[in-house]
Order: structure tokens, then C-alpha cells, then sequence
């Protein structure tokens, strides 16, 4: 059944490199306050050593995952096998989103694709892997992805994305802080 490891190996790094979805979830101090959930696809997932991950973070209507890690840091990333042989994977850390302005963000930023709309780069220290039988979880084929938030993006341009964001990604759902304006 279930394993937990202090690192990623070769042989999981190919399996998380291999699938199309993952699911990032973070929840706020607060008692009262919303867990987030989110599904991310695209190319905008990467292992950047057997400690440390990363993810590109593209302009959505929430910034719940940013607000998060601005106040604890704590997140899990989910893989979970749709096809072939069954696994679930988790890696548990602590998270940091690297926005444009951080010195970091420029080098992360390179290893993906260049996706409009980007507003940052969630870079995780990973500090538990573990992964279970996924026995339950049923097949589906790929198909390929979807590209409309691509779409949306190209449409607004740089500055409607940016307008975006400035009037939707200020605050979590909860009132707290999330992207820093910009000048």
C-alpha cells in the first residue's frame, strides 16, 4: 500500500512528469476560513531537484493558493493516475509565490512554456512524499488539453491581464492579501 519518502527519485519523477493533471489544495490559519482546491494542466509542472518543485502560475479568478502561502506557506500537490497502473501521489511543503518582481522569478519563469497571463511561479519545498493505491480511482483518457484560458489571456493582452489581475487577484475570498500591485 502506501509509502512515504523524504525526496522524489528517478523513477517517481518520471511517473509525475508523465501525467496531465495535478491538484494543488492550501487553507488559511483561521478556522473559518475556505481550503482551496485547484486543478492545473498545461506544461506547468517541474521537478527542480529531489527536494524541490515548481509550478507556473497562470492568471485565474481566485488567488486563494497565493493568499495561503503569503500567510503559512503550507500546501500539498496531488497526482493522481487516470490511466495505466494505479497511483496517487502527494507532495506535501511549504510553498513561495515567486510574482514577477521577486529575483527568482525571471530563472523559474524560463523552464516553461511561454504561456500568456502569467502571474507568478509557486516554488515548493517539499518536505513529505507519499503515495497510496489509488484502487478506487477510475480510468480516463486524455485527450488532450484545453485552451481556453490561453485564449482568454491572448485576448486580453498584457494590460487587460494586468488590469485583470489588479481587480480580481488583490484579495483572497477570505480578505487576504494576495497579489502585490503593481507599479
Amino acid at each position: 500500500m502506501g509509502k512515504t519518502y523524504t525526496q522524489s527519485d528517478e523513477k517517481l519523477a518520471e511517473w509525475i512528469n508523465e501525467q496531465h493533471l495535478f491538484f494543488v489544495s492550501t487553507a488559511p490559519r483561521s478556522d473559518d476560513g475556505l481550503i482551496n482546491c485547484s486543478p492545473k494542466g498545461l506544461n506547468t509542472f517541474t521537478i527542480l531537484d529531489p527536494h524541490t518543485v515548481a509550478y507556473l502560475d497562470l492568471t485565474g479568478s481566485g488567488v486563494e493558493t497565493i493568499a495561503h502561502l503569503k500567510e503559512n506557506g503550507r500546501i500539498v500537490v496531488m497526482f493522481c493516475a487516470f490511466d495505466g497502473a494505479p497511483n496517487i501521489v502527494r507532495l506535501h511543503g511549504i510553498g513561495t509565490a515567486l510574482e514577477p518582481h521577486h529575483p527568482d522569478f525571471p530563472a523559474l519563469r524560463a523552464r516553461f512554456p511561454d504561456y500568456p497571463g502569467v502571474r507568478s511561479v509557486i516554488r515548493i519545498a517539499v518536505q513529505r512524499v507519499s503515495d497510496s493505491c489509488g484502487f478506487a480511482v477510475p480510468r480516463y483518457a486524455y485527450q488532450g488539453e484545453r485552451d481556453a484560458l490561453i485564449k482568454y489571456a491572448e485576448k486580453k493582452g498584457p494590460d487587460g491581464m494586468a488590469t485583470y489581475r489588479a481587480q480580481k487577484n488583490r484579495r483572497s475570498l477570505d480578505g487576504l492579501p494576495g497579489l502585490e500591485p503593481t507599479a
